[in-house]
């Protein structure tokens, strides 16, 4: 069965709020390989495994017509919630059971959820709706994060990977197909014309709060959450409190920007 997280109310609520979008580096390498085969412009985009829409919304401003699906009803309800382009909706289905026709989608995306999926399941799913000559773009953003401000990026950095260590204790075994850069998720795509790009950087502007609330955000840090909500409480306090005196700031909204790394997967059918 596919892993299902990110199913509560208060979880989605989070998600929705401090969860970015796919910077410009990702979106630039999906829209070229897209166009370098001919899948746009398209009729129809799916966006499997959705969350509450942020790479969505990126998808309603190159085709025609969105569809967002996610296994979390409540995810779906924040993604609805979320003021969006009128060629966007949303469906609450498993990623392995999508309800379009065969042969019917032109491209299928997936940001920073694939590795919660049935793989073989899913990428059965995904040879039997794409039209031929459809495409896939998978990607997902890797744990080697850093922070970058004035003088002190090295030593912010540090206090966020102190922290974020301890977060990812709590990993699921998921997360292997993350810190082996998607690898085995591009294996099990069965396209012959397909590639694995490993190195897209992007550096997302945020807040010392955004920071924060991004790793709250995570599974790993929700399921340390229900283990020890106290000690999972004042470590994201303590790194907060650590960040802002590194930075010599006093506000959580102070602006840094938050270096990740993406790993896309593409492939044409």
């Amino acid at each position: 069965m596919a892993t299902q997280m990110f199913e509560s109310r208060g979880h989605a609520a989070v998600y929705q709020k401090y969860r970015f979008a796919p910077g410009k580096e990702l979106q630039h390498t999906i829209l070229s390989y897209l166009r370098e085969k001919k899948a746009i412009p398209a009729e129809l985009a799916v966006d499997v495994g959705c969350g509450s829409g942020q790479g969505t919304h990126f998808l309603g401003e190159h085709f025609k017509k969105v569809v967002g699906t996610d296994i979390s009803e409540a995810q779906i309800q924040e993604a609805k919630a979320t003021p969006c382009t009128p060629n966007i909706s949303y469906l609450v289905c498993p990623a392995e059971e999508l309800p379009f026709p065969e042969g019917s989608v032109d491209v299928l995306t997936s940001f920073t959820a694939a590795h919660w999926f049935h793989l073989e399941r899913f990428a059965r799913e995904a040879r039997r709706v794409l039209r031929p000559g459809g495409c896939v773009a998978i990607s997902t953003y890797t744990l080697d994060m850093s922070l970058r401000h004035g003088q002190c990026s090295q030593q912010l950095t540090r206090v966020f990977r102190e922290c974020w260590d301890e977060i990812l204790k709590y990993s699921n075994d998921k997360i292997k197909y993350v810190l082996d850069d998607y690898k085995e998720i591009f294996e099990a795509l069965p396209f012959p014309d397909k590639k694995r790009i490993t190195d897209i950087y992007d550096p997302i502007p945020m807040t010392v709060e955004g920071v924060v609330g991004y790793m709250e955000s995570t599974s790993s840090y929700q399921t340390f959450k229900k283990k020890d909500p106290t000690a999972a409480t004042s470590l994201l306090q303590e790194t907060e409190k650590r960040m802002l005196e590194t930075m010599g700031v006093s506000s959580h909204e102070t602006p840094l920007e938050f270096l990740v790394r993406h790993v896309c997967v593409l492939g044409c059918k």
